[in-house]
């Protein structure tokens, strides 16, 4: 392939903010998808984390499909659910955006890991990713399962070939993390600014 499993979710990142600097929603969205191919090469260590990220994407993107105008900003599905205090329901779009913005973290985490630590394995980098972003927000059963899968992550030498493509792969993962990073935090933000930012998993 050309350039790296990386390069897509690269270019579609440049379309993420608005001229004015707000989220967009369905760049954002698309972006998150062109992680999964990405996680896809993990095989059942990953299972559980991307069937909970396409959960969350298919739930923003019926909403954002009802009315693409009023939901073309990402903030606005959040908005809409404050005012009509649904916000916090777990089948909300708010708690999807936040889940779907934890998972995400994992994953930046799990690859500046691979980046920074060369002589890391796969599971210290998945171990050390996990406790530093979803483990606290998982209840026991979450957790545990967890653990249970990363058990499953292929040899980490073997993993970096089939995601190198191309390109430089290094180079690619770094620039994801400090691409992607940024704009999760801006999530992050958001949501504590409107006190929903330490929901837990039920």
């Amino acid at each position: 392939m050309e350039g790296t499993l990386f390069s897509p979710a690269l270019e579609g990142m440049k379309h993420v903010k608005s001229e004015h600097g707000e989220l967009m929603t369905k760049p954002f969205l698309e972006v998150c998808k062109l992680v999964l191919p990405i996680l896809d090469k993990f095989g059942a260590a990953m299972t559980v984390v991307k069937s909970d990220i396409n959960g969350n994407i298919s739930r923003l993107e019926s909403k954002y499909n009802d009315n693409p105008t009023r939901f073309n900003y990402l903030y606005s599905f959040v908005q809409a659910e404050v005012e009509i205090k649904t916000a916090k329901s777990s089948s909300s779009c708010t708690n999807g955006l936040l889940w779907l913005t934890r998972a995400m973290d994992f994953i930046v985490v799990l690859f500046h890991n691979l980046a920074l630590h060369q002589d890391w394995s796969m599971s210290q980098a998945c171990n050390d990713s996990y406790s530093k972003t979803l483990r606290k927000w998982h209840g026991w059963l979450a957790s545990s399962s967890f653990t249970v899968a990363i058990k499953l992550a292929p040899e980490r030498k073997k993993f970096m070939e089939v995601i190198g493509g191309t390109g430089d792969i290094y180079g690619d993962m770094e620039k994801f993390c400090t691409t992607f990073s940024p704009i999760l935090q801006q999530i992050h933000k958001f949501l504590a600014s409107v006190g929903l930012d330490s929901m837990k998993a039920s």
